[in-house]
C-alpha cells in the first residue's frame, strides 16, 4: 500500500515524541546523542547546534544499524537519541526509522531553529554566504 507524504509524517509523529530544547539538553546532560541529520553544507552555511553529532539524513539507516560495515558507535539503540533537521520534517522521518530499527528512546526537537529559540548553544558555520 502507498503512502503519501502527508501520511508518512503523520506516523512518524505519532511514532516519535517531540522535545523542548531545554529537555534536550538535560536528556544529554544525561548521555543522550543529539543527531543532526541535515546535509553537510547545510552545516557549513548555518552552523550546528554545540554538542550535536552529525550524521545526514542519507547515510543514517547505514550508520544505525550496527551490524553494518558504516556503523557509527555514537548510535546505539540502547542510547536515547534526539534528532533535529532544519524545521523538523526530515528529524521525524529518521525517529520513525530509528524506532522501527529497535531504538528504544527516540525524540524529534524539530529544527536548529527551535534549538536556538530555546536557548541552545550553536557552533557559527564556516561559510558566512555571499
Amino acid at each position: 500500500m502507498s503512502m503519501t507524504l502527508k501520511e508518512m509524517l503523520e506516523a512518524a509523529n505519532a511514532a516519535v515524541p517531540g522535545i523542548s530544547a531545554a529537555d534536550a539538553r538535560a536528556k544529554m546532560d544525561q548521555g543522550a546523542l543529539l543527531l543532526d541529520i541535515r546535509d553537510a553544507n547545510e552545516l557549513q552555511t548555518t552552523g550546528r547546534a554545540q554538542g550535536a553529532h552529525h550524521v545526514s539524513r542519507g547515510m543514517l539507516e547505514f550508520r544505525a544499524d550496527p551490524a553494518s560495515p558504516y556503523a557509527d558507535a555514537e548510535l546505539r539503540p540502547d542510547r536515547v537519541v534526539i534528532l533535529h533537521c532544519a524545521s523538523g520534517g526530515r528529524a521525524a522521518l529518521a525517529g520513525k526509522v530509528l524506532k522501527d530499527m529497535g531504538y528504544a528512546e527516540v525524540y524529534n526537537l524539530g529544527g536548529l531553529k527551535d534549538w536556538i529559540e530555546g536557548g541552545g548553544p550553536v557552533i557559527e558555520g564556516t561559510d558566512p554566504g555571499m
